[in-house]
């Protein structure tokens, strides 16, 4: 049978015993780990030159190079170790690659950030004599920790990510299993070789071995800041959305001014497109793929872009009245009688008046608020439309392309939008046409604390997102 990988990574960062590792790795007749090869600094190893004949400068032109040198070894399963600021051309290769074998090693954050400020100080990143040791105190800074371990984070759950999607499976090692030989035997068997070790690596010495009160001068104040870190992430904001794209179809440029606005549905998309249309003379350009949305900014150096952001509850409200109440394009009259059947929405069956009586109005919208935390949260069969998806989301969306210059609140637009013009040298700045809301009337005849308080249930992240407080 054919072996299942034809080459490996070891995903590590610096003071996690990736060295160790390396060292027990190449232990084993047919495996040879060829250090940190994509390391942007040197190939391999300090000092080094090549790898496997190829040179670090050949490397830095075609990656791929030194990827297929390592990759066509004879007898051999070639590797190297890589850390999240190495060469991202080969992790866009490597990690949806199902051939090359996938080791995550991993540290507690708070050993490792103090191994790498001692080493720092020292200067000494590998020990092999004991005499030689160098020991130095460090002083622990909360906010490089918290930037340090958000960076380690993100990189770990974009490995994860990525294995999930592609249906992959690594070997997970952590810092306290490189001293277990069968683990590291173990990992043999996960690369496919048959060899097996009686004893781990010796030339290699623990550093610093001291307990971390020894090591940082101010290890009460490390106590209390490491305490007040949500290591749980127990006040995060739970996101059951779908994820959204960028939606670059809705986008509007200007007809000839350096604008290009990113609209998020049930914003004050009509009013922005008059205002547009008002600056230029003539209606905004539409319908761009990403092909003529590319071309269209490569073509016009200096532009600008920019999205509004609506109150949630003003926004739910406008999705309301469009989508739900109306009979008209762009309406959903399935999801109106699903909304009937399931969340006893208080409206008749079929076509719903122009015009309902101001506590009959309320009465809909609170159950469709309702309906909003349920949908937005995972709960329903009906998908999350654009029109009450979160503008969070939304934007997350955009940034898939390209983020906006310049995210605006509607409550400021009249005079916000003149800034944006002015940033691309326009001093002949229309006004901008008012009610931006058309609904605005209807929402404050209903308005109450019950309502600001189910939308802000239903939209907690755009709330914390945005500031957003009371629209009453």
């Amino acid at each position: 049978m054919a072996p299942r990988f034809d080459c490996f990574v070891v995903f590590a960062e610096m003071r996690t015993g990736s060295n160790f590792l390396e060292a027990n790795i190449n232990s084993f007749g047919h495996l040879k780990c060829h250090g940190e090869a994509f390391n942007p600094a040197f190939i391999g190893y300090p000092n080094s030159t090549d790898i496997l004949g190829v040179t670090q400068s050949q490397r830095d032109a075609d990656p791929t190079l030194l990827l297929k040198a390592i990759r066509s070894q004879p007898g051999t399963l070639g590797g190297f170790r890589f850390f999240n600021d190495h060469d991202p051309r080969v992790l866009d290769l490597i990690l949806p690659d199902p051939r090359c074998a996938k080791i995550i090693l991993t540290r507690n954050p708070i050993e490792s950030y103090v191994s790498r400020k001692i080493v720092a100080a020292t200067g000494q990143w590998k020990l092999t004599n004991a005499k030689h040791a160098r020991s130095e105190s460090i002083r622990f800074n909360a906010a490089e920790f918290e930037d340090y371990l958000e960076r380690l984070q993100a990189f770990q759950v974009h490995l994860l990510n990525a294995l999930q999607k592609t249906g992959q499976t690594a070997f997970y090692v952590d810092y306290q299993d490189l001293q277990d030989v069968d683990v590291m035997n173990g990992l043999a068997t996960y690369l496919g070789t048959d060899e097996r070790i009686d004893a781990l690596d010796k030339k290699l010495k623990k550093q610093n071995p001291e307990p971390l009160d020894d090591k940082v001068v101010n290890f009460d104040e490390m106590e209390k800041s490491l305490a007040g870190l949500d290591r749980f992430n127990l006040s995060r904001t739970p996101n059951f959305e779908p994820r959204r794209g960028p939606a670059i179809p809705t986008y509007l440029a200007a007809a000839k001014s350096l604008l290009i606005f990113m609209p998020i549905k049930s914003g004050p998309e009509q009013a922005v497109t008059d205002w547009l249309t008002t600056l230029d003379g003539a209606a905004p350009v539409t319908d761009f793929t990403h092909k003529t949305l590319r071309q269209w900014k490569d073509a016009r150096p200096g532009h600008r872009s920019f999205t509004v952001v609506r109150h949630p509850l003003a926004r739910a409200h406008a999705a309301f009245c469009d989508r739900i109440l109306s009979n008209g394009k762009g309406s959903f009259p399935e999801i109106r009688e699903n909304l009937r059947r399931t969340f006893a929405l208080p409206l008749p069956e079929g076509p719903v008046p122009d015009v309902l009586p101001t506590e009959n109005h309320r009465a809909a919208f609170k159950v469709f608020l309702t309906f909003l935390k349920a949908n937005l949260g995972g709960q329903t069969n009906i998908r999350t439309d654009a029109a009450w998806a979160g503008q969070a989301a939304h934007l997350q969306g955009m940034a898939q392309f390209a983020l906006p210059d310049f995210i605006l609140r509607e409550d400021r637009l009249a005079a916000d939008i003149a800034i944006v013009a002015w940033a691309i040298g326009q001093t002949d700045v229309p006004e901008l046409p008012l009610p931006t809301d058309p609904h605005q009337a209807r929402l404050a005849a209903i308005y109450d604390p019950e309502l600001e308080s189910l939308a802000r249930d239903a939209y907690t992240r755009d709330y914390m997102t945005f500031g957003f407080g009371p629209w009453g």
